[in-house]
């Protein structure tokens, strides 16, 4: 089997409400969908999310990085996932989101030639995964109003976005308890945002609020900083932008700075690469988080379809998808009831894309 075309197209969707985090404001969902054909029939689609000031790229350089690929990928085995890899890799450094798209569309087919979900090609544990609900940054007031909403909704996780105002972020974990109790699982993550006093400082202030990690505290640089505050504090320590590929684990481990790693098919090129990363952090008794960008329901379907694979990953924020309105261009993957998606039976993704 040879792949004989690859296409791709950019949808931006307007997000429900501004979302604030420390590395900024974002408004639109901006994605970009990737189609892969073979002469056997087969189709994949995969799709390529970027976030600048995680991933280094921009639509326009995820379109730039996908052409150059399509020339150097026609004719390869989409079954050959591994050189694949290599190709992409010693043509371009980096562009994780643009490689993501390839190899998203490549599981896709891989499970369609096996005639299997994509969830049971990779390991096959569960097909049900629960997510959290992340609250954006505002006064400390209208997020504890928000958390309340969510609860009502049925989410039983919240993700707390942090890293503006220690104090605050402080303020806000008091007011959020006091709205939601403690049967709600807490965690906040400050998307790099602190420095190692500070983030010392509000780990232990959060302790007697049962917040369960601390994610991405320190810039996505600082392994060590990171390895201190857990140290010194009780609060579980997630490490996220620090986190690209199996080596950055490898020093994660090697240094004891974190109790949780955050892998996200953008910034791993995939679920090729998040599989070595879950790998490394299992051997060291680490378990794993699936986050996401703001991804549309392709990449979303690709990334539960590791959680739910995998034992080792026990926790999952792919939330992403409800901040904005859903492409008329894209169905199923999954179902959702509440905080549970539910991966479809059918083989790959198992997703229909009008493209």
């Amino acid at each position: 089997m040879k792949i004989i075309d690859l296409k791709y197209e950019k949808i931006k969707v307007k997000l429900k409400k501004p979302f604030v985090v420390a590395l900024g404001v974002v408004e639109y969902c901006e994605t970009v969908i990737v189609k892969i054909s073979t002469d056997e029939g087969y189709c994949g689609y995969g799709e390529g999310a970027p976030f600048s000031p995680v991933t280094g790229e921009s639509l326009d350089t995820v379109l730039f990085t996908l052409e150059t690929f399509k020339g150097l990928l026609i004719g390869q085995d989409p079954l050959a996932i591994e050189r694949i890899h290599y190709i992409m890799d010693r043509t371009i450094i980096g562009n994780t989101a643009a490689k993501a798209a390839i190899d998203i569309a490549l599981h896709d087919i891989k499970g369609k030639v096996m005639n299997a979900p994509l969830y049971k090609i990779l390991g096959g544990f569960d097909n049900k995964v629960q997510t959290d609900m992340t609250i954006g940054i505002a006064s400390p007031e209208e997020m504890a109003e928000e958390a309340k909403q969510r609860v009502s909704e049925g989410f039983r996780i919240l993700k707390i976005k942090a890293g503006i105002s220690p104090e605050n972020d402080i303020e806000v974990i008091r007011l959020i308890r006091e709205a939601v109790g403690y049967k709600i699982r807490l965690r906040m993550d400050a998307n790099q945002g602190w420095n190692v006093n500070d983030a010392i400082r509000v780990s232990q202030a959060l302790e007697e609020y049962k917040v369960d990690a601390i994610e991405q505290a320190l810039p996505y640089w600082n392994i060590e900083g990171a390895a201190i505050i857990r140290k010194r504090t009780s609060v579980k320590v997630m490490l996220d932008e620090a986190i690209h590929d199996h080596v950055d684990a490898l020093k994660a481990v090697k240094t004891q700075s974190a109790d949780l790693l955050n892998i996200k098919l953008m910034k791993s090129c995939g679920l090729y690469k998040a599989e070595k990363i879950n790998a490394v952090a299992e051997a060291a008794g680490i378990n794993c988080m699936v986050g996401c960008m703001l991804e549309a329901r392709i990449a979303i379907t690709a990334a539960a379809s590791l959680v739910a694979a995998k034992r080792n990953i026990t926790e999952a924020d792919l939330d992403t998808f409800m901040y904005c309105q859903e492409s008329e261009l894209i169905k199923g993957g999954f179902e959702r009831d509440c905080d549970i998606l539910t991966l479809l039976d059918k083989p790959g993704l198992g997703i229909e894309v009008n493209m």
